[in-house]
């Protein structure tokens, strides 16, 4: 098998479940070591660990709050320690946080902004000391940044359509350093959280080109080759990885 990633370190954000799990397989399959953060669940990290490490990969789960921009920043300090540099940095931590706008209360605004645009710019910002020429910054973000069909959504929106900006900024700033930024913005995906059997399904599948939902492997396969040496020409992107939704 070819692994475009080995000798490499990755961190993914919120790598136990989901998407973020799916990222930290592929990243280890395509030959990085992976450290991944996760705040609760610690069955769940662990036994992603054992999957990885039990296919001779090296994987390290890393227990921080993704609303907690000092725990951000040390994972990053630890996964450096660790595991011996850093080359690779995926945002992938988020929560939804959806709910009639009138009222949304200051405490879910604020949580909300803190994990899915806080934790992007914590972590960030701690890695870039340590990313080099090939260094790789990929932000899981949302179509809902671009498309967003059911109401209740304008938090969620307006914090994914932040982190897409932050992304093309940051890409210029950095691509002299030979850096790549990139987002990733996946469409509906059948997850725990959003099951393509559940109660949002019959309205969200017709309005999908693809006419179903997407899988976590779907995403992670486009993360994995934005953190590998082909996409050494993509920067300052957003790709939607949505089966049609936008179209």
């Amino acid at each position: 098998m070819s692994q475009p990633l080995n000798g490499k370190v990755a961190l993914v954000t919120g790598g136990s479940r989901g998407i973020g799990a799916a990222i930290v397989r592929h990243l280890a399959r395509a030959g990085a070591a992976v450290a991944f953060t996760y705040r609760s669940s610690p069955d769940r990290a662990e036994a992603l660990v054992r999957q990885i490490t039990g296919d001779g990969g090296t994987a390290l789960a890393i227990r921080a709050d993704a609303s907690d921009r000092a725990a951000a920043r040390a994972a990053v300090d630890r996964t450096v320690e660790q595991l011996g540099g850093l080359h690779v940095v995926v945002n992938s931590a988020g929560v939804t946080g959806t709910g009639p706008f009138e009222e949304i209360t200051d405490d879910s605004f604020d949580h909300s902004v803190a994990v899915n645009v806080g934790s992007v710019f914590h972590t960030t910002q701690a890695a870039m000391k340590h990313l080099t020429t090939g260094g790789r910054v990929i932000t899981v973000g949302s179509i809902n940044a671009d498309r967003i069909h059911f109401p209740g959504g304008t938090v969620y929106a307006m914090t994914k359509a932040a982190v897409a900006g932050f992304t093309r900024a940051l890409a210029r700033e950095v691509s002299s350093r030979g850096i790549t930024v990139n987002t990733v913005q996946p469409g509906p995906v059948d997850t725990d959280m959003n099951p393509a059997d559940g109660p949002f399904a019959g309205v969200t599948r017709p309005l999908i080109a693809a006419g179903r939902y997407g899988t976590a492997d779907e995403i992670a396969s486009v993360v994995t080759f934005l953190a590998g040496p082909d996409s050494s020409f993509v920067t300052g992107a957003t790709i939607n990885v949505d089966g049609g939704f936008a179209a």
